[in-house]
């Protein structure tokens, strides 16, 4: 089972983003642009997860959604497993791919000290809805996130009229997650 379950490093990425995001239902095309790669291959991968019975389909209409089996043996394991390999930073990543951020990074004392006992986390997002997902992040990895939501619109805004606080901060070092500053 093991052999089945690495041999492919587009099924990595599928199985990081489901994973990391249990709650999500995605269909093929939107995986393959989260995941930046071939929709074939992301199907064909995403077949072979349900024959492992480790992704459930759901059709709406005519689009058939894929999920993780959240009631499959071998999801408490392998989802830490995904969290461990990942580390913070992969987590944080793959779940702000499934958001609508547009920009993330990570600032502040983690950047420096990767034991650091919390992280300063910086996105550009019109959706609040990923601080639940943030919540679980912060249970698993046992480390305080602090933050920092700002919309798209205030963000260009704030970069156009060289805000003083916020050229400070994209001036700062920094571990870029999604997007561009």
């Amino acid at each position: 089972m093991l052999e089945k379950l690495f041999t492919s490093g587009i099924r990595a990425d599928i199985m990081s983003l489901l994973f990391n995001n249990p709650e999500e239902k995605f269909y093929v095309r939107e995986i393959a642009r989260l995941i930046n790669k071939n929709p074939s291959g992301v199907k064909r991968e995403l077949d072979k997860l349900k024959i492992m019975d480790l992704v459930i389909t759901e059709r709406e209409g005519n689009l058939k959604y894929f999920t993780v089996n959240r009631h499959s043996p071998l999801f408490p394991e392998l989802k830490g497993l995904i969290s461990k390999s990942l580390g913070l930073p992969g987590a944080l990543k793959s779940v702000l791919k499934a958001s609508d951020a547009k920009t993330a990074f990570i600032y502040g004392p983690y950047v420096n000290k990767a034991d650091a006992p919390s992280l300063d986390l910086f996105v550009v997002s019109d959706s609040n809805h990923i601080k639940k997902s943030l919540d679980e992040i912060e249970k698993r990895f046992g480390r305080k996130i602090r933050l920092t939501l700002i919309s798209n619109s205030e963000y260009k805004e704030k970069k156009k009229s060289t805000e003083r606080n916020l050229k400070k901060l994209l001036n700062a070092k920094k571990i870029l997650l999604l997007g561009r500053l």
